[in-house]
């Protein structure tokens, strides 16, 4: 069979070269690399701020028509169950 227009180039985005491969934090005004440990404890503080500030519902999470649905299914999860609130969507046409 043939491939949609998706399918056909699904594989673009993969090894594009402005793709990013390494987690980035803006500090004075520029962004920086930084390791993995890093840039994952500061989302956790930030979410976490977030949550304790506005409570969960201030907190919205978008997922991607690139990802797997096993990718999205995992996202919804840690959307309800660690992040605690129902505020997830995607745009399946992207």
């Amino acid at each position: 069979g043939k491939l949609c227009i998706k399918g056909w180039n699904a594989h673009a985005f993969i090894h594009h070269q402005d793709r990013l491969t390494k987690p980035l934090v803006r500090r004075d005004g520029r962004f920086i690399e930084v390791g993995w440990d890093e840039a994952l404890e500061l989302v956790a503080k930030r979410l976490t701020a977030i949550k304790e500030k506005d409570g969960p519902d201030a907190i919205g999470v978008l997922s991607s028509a690139k990802a797997t649905n096993e990718e999205n299914y995992l996202l919804q999860k840690f959307t309800r169950a660690v992040l605690g609130t129902n505020n997830i969507d995607h745009c399946a046409r992207l």
